[in-house]
């Protein structure tokens, strides 16, 4: 993203020749930075050059079209898997559901309904009516058709979270694409393998990312929307909209949910009816599970629930404490932002499995460009206790899912991304002193 009258990022922008020669001290890089924030207009105007245009940018270099062969290769076995479990007759998991779920939208059924004492359906009504159409291709169609998606769910949350963490600034490194992929690889198995939608969720939310660094608000709270439509949990953004500012991006996710909750399925359930979906949607309840105990100290059930409200809004807390003002905003103090969003909401989502563990993949971009850019490995003394954590849910992947090892990984990132954006703000605070301090009068 380009600003008019400054570079993107004030820790890459280059120095004259006569500075190379003196070298740079504190006070000279403190009065650089505080010329690119005085001479930057108001976020997010930007010039001719967007983000779209980045995304539609080639694979040039023989190392990424290199990385792309591998990708179509992966991509391909993982969708091949599914279908091969369908074809020789055995689980396909949640593909089941979905294409059950469809064709209870075409028969006029009920969409949810009590089996074995439970909702089996619990998603939000319009991602039942978007099942309807898949499900005509039968079950096996329905996943010929689904893991395409995933697939360019993939490539495209790959793209935007390099984007987003690259600022946009120049060819992007195949490191910037390989590495967090690689991270979160088997969590990006796992929504092939189970048919959960969370890549797709994530390519929404980054796309949304994207559009309002743009300044396209009404798309960044459209896509924000639709997320919402097929799960619930990304509605969680709306506090951060708000928090932001980004009224006209609030409009558009509340007008889009109302769309896609009642005036879109009007046409094929009748009004009525899709507001009977919304409420029983919205008291949808699972049986009760058998209990698993892993407790270090025993609590009353209002105790545990104190603990897990205060720890959420401390989170939120550190989060605004370390947001960066907006007219000292660039888009890599923006791109630390939204990783930290994306966790803060992975950690405060009252229901999570592993599989939502695919959106760590902008959180490692960020961290993964900021490491080869020299801009700082401190956080990588928060990464590296995330990634063995991570690791461990691969040969014990119950026993460490249980003392959740996913919340305190994430943890880490979040506190080593706080970390980061909060030496970003103050760094930039201290320009902007130096930049008063010595501007004529």
């Amino acid at each position: 993203m380009i600003f008019k009258g400054f570079n993107p990022s004030p820790y890459s922008s280059p120095l004259s020749a006569r500075e190379k020669v003196r070298g740079k001290n504190s006070l000279c890089e403190l009065k650089r930075l505080a010329k690119h924030l005085k001479t930057r207009i108001p976020f997010p105007r930007v010039l001719g050059q967007t983000e779209s245009s980045a995304f539609n940018r080639s694979f040039g270099s023989p190392a990424l079209r290199a990385l792309l062969v591998v990708f179509v290769l992966t991509a391909t076995v993982f969708s091949a898997l599914p279908l091969l479990r369908y074809l020789r007759g055995h689980t396909i998991f949640d593909y089941e559901l979905w294409y059950t779920t469809g064709r209870h939208v075409l028969a006029g059924d009920e969409i949810y309904f009590f089996r074995a004492g439970k909702y089996d359906f619990m998603y939000p009504p319009p991602c039942a009516l978007f099942l309807a159409g898949a499900s005509l291709l039968g079950q096996g169609g329905l996943i010929f058709l689904l893991v395409p998606i995933n697939c360019l769910a993939w490539f495209c949350s790959a793209k935007l979270s390099a984007i987003l963490a690259a600022g946009n600034r120049g060819p992007t490194s195949p490191w910037l694409y390989l590495i967090p992929s690689l991270l979160v690889i088997v969590y990006i198995w796992s929504s092939y393998h189970l048919g959960q939608p969370n890549l797709v969720l994530l390519a929404l939310m980054l796309g949304a990312f994207v559009a309002l660094r743009a300044g396209r608000q009404i798309v960044g709270g459209g896509l924000i929307a639709v997320a919402a439509a097929i799960k619930a949990f990304p509605v969680l953004a709306i506090v951060y909209l708000i928090y932001r500012r980004y009224w006209t991006a609030v409009t558009s996710l509340v007008a889009t949910l109302v769309f896609l909750l009642l005036i879109l399925p009007a046409p094929f359930r009748g009004f009525e009816r899709a507001w009977r979906d919304v409420e029983k949607w919205s008291a949808a309840a699972s049986a009760p599970h058998r209990s698993v105990y892993v407790n270090f100290a025993d609590l009353k059930f209002q105790i545990v629930n104190s603990i897990v409200i205060s720890v959420a809004l401390a989170l939120g807390m550190l989060f605004i404490a370390a947001m960066v003002p907006r007219d000292m905003r660039t888009a890599g103090s923006d791109a630390i932002e939204f990783a930290l969003l994306l966790l803060l909401m992975l950690m405060v989502t009252p229901l999570s499995f592993g599989y939502f563990y695919s959106w760590l993949l902008l959180p490692f971009a960020v961290i993964t460009q900021r490491v080869l850019a020299g801009k700082s490995a401190a956080v990588l003394w928060w990464a590296l206790p995330a990634l063995m954590l991570l690791a461990l849910g691969i040969p014990f992947p119950r026993a460490v899912q249980l003392y959740g090892n996913t919340f305190f990984a994430t943890l880490f990132l979040f506190i080593g991304l706080s970390v980061q954006l909060l030496c970003f703000k103050q760094q930039a605070a201290q320009a902007q002193t130096a930049a008063d301090l010595h501007s004529p009068h």
